[in-house]
């Protein structure tokens, strides 16, 4: 197997996305109605008619992404011949995206991963106070020397590589101040951009410690089954199948670091080729042709892309 499906994370919501899948295919629409019954109320509506300051609330936009994901998954799975167990020879998510790739190996039913992000989307917005913690974006900089930027950054407080996407993309998160002075460092370390980054929490440091409490709780009541694919875990990136060992990891990352980047250069030294990107954006398909020469990233989430990501599954099965 040479395929990938990946699932990206916050910062990929729009008004409208998933709509015209909902519209085209049953398969699609089914998905969206199991979210709604699991929260106990229409976040469908919110996710197509908006208003976009409420679907970009963590609460909202977590379970949401996670629902275009796998409601583009049914689809393609109806439409395209896709399976998990057949074709996917890793699954992997950004951040939030994780859950919608535990979700789409079977690890986790649909109605439980909206209700646990559900919890993760409070509990992060809640573990910080608002304008306390921030997150930033340095561009230009290698993983290692974003490290050290954070690092001479804290100073006592917290300032964390939250995200190693790839490309000389990483983005660091902890207390403001801290965040503020990563920016003047790194500016002095030869990056090409360093920017706040418009977020209402700092996500992915040790300040989320409240919420992986939160997640530790409510992981510890849901059934997980071994994915139909390995998972190729944020905080390892190296792949994990066993329930129990999902469920520790699916804490740790809460206050963990992001490694997509080598989680897939991994994918990649296995010898996948193509990354399909179930969901809302193209943000992971423009990271991998970043990060692995050669690899074909592919973003599916409208009906226009059903029939493209059919010939390459093609493609990929037939390399």
């Amino acid at each position: 197997m040479t395929a990938a499906f990946t699932f990206p994370g916050q910062g990929s919501q729009a008004v409208g996305m998933g709509k015209a899948l909902a519209e085209a295919f049953p398969a699609a629409r089914a998905v969206f109605d199991e979210v709604d019954s699991a929260l106990g109320e229409k976040l469908t509506a919110t996710i197509w008619d908006g208003p976009a300051e409420t679907l970009q609330l963590t609460e909202n936009a977590q379970p949401a992404l996670m629902a275009v994901s796998l409601a583009t998954l049914r689809v393609l799975e109806s439409e395209a011949g896709f399976s998990v167990a057949r074709h996917a020879a890793f699954v992997a998510g950004h951040s939030l995206g994780e859950y919608s790739a535990l979700a789409a190996a079977g690890s986790l039913t649909i109605s439980d991963t909206a209700r646990l992000l559900r919890t993760r989307g409070l509990a992060m917005q809640k573990a910080v106070p608002v304008g306390v913690g921030a997150m930033a974006a340095l561009l230009g900089l290698d993983f290692d020397t974003a490290v050290a930027v954070a690092e001479e950054a804290a100073q006592g407080q917290v300032c964390q590589a939250a995200n190693d996407n790839g490309g000389g993309q990483v983005v660091v998160s902890g207390d403001k101040a801290a965040v503020e002075r990563a920016l003047e460092i790194a500016k002095t370390k030869g990056a090409k951009r360093a920017l706040l980054l418009p977020v209402s929490a700092p996500f992915h440091c040790t300040l989320m410690q409240p919420a992986a409490d939160a997640m530790a709780q409510a992981l510890a009541d849901v059934t997980i089954l071994a994915p139909a694919a390995p998972l190729v875990a944020n905080v390892l990136a190296s792949p994990v199948t066993a329930p129990d060992e999902i469920r520790r990891l699916l804490v740790e990352q809460v206050t963990g670091t992001v490694r997509w980047r080598e989680s897939v250069a991994y994918m990649a030294g296995q010898g996948v080729t193509h990354f399909f990107e179930i969901g809302a954006g193209k943000v992971l398909s423009g990271l991998v042709k970043r990060i692995a020469d050669g690899a074909i990233g592919i973003a599916v989430g409208g009906p226009n892309d059903i029939e493209p990501a059919k010939q390459a599954l093609a493609a990929s099965d037939a390399a």
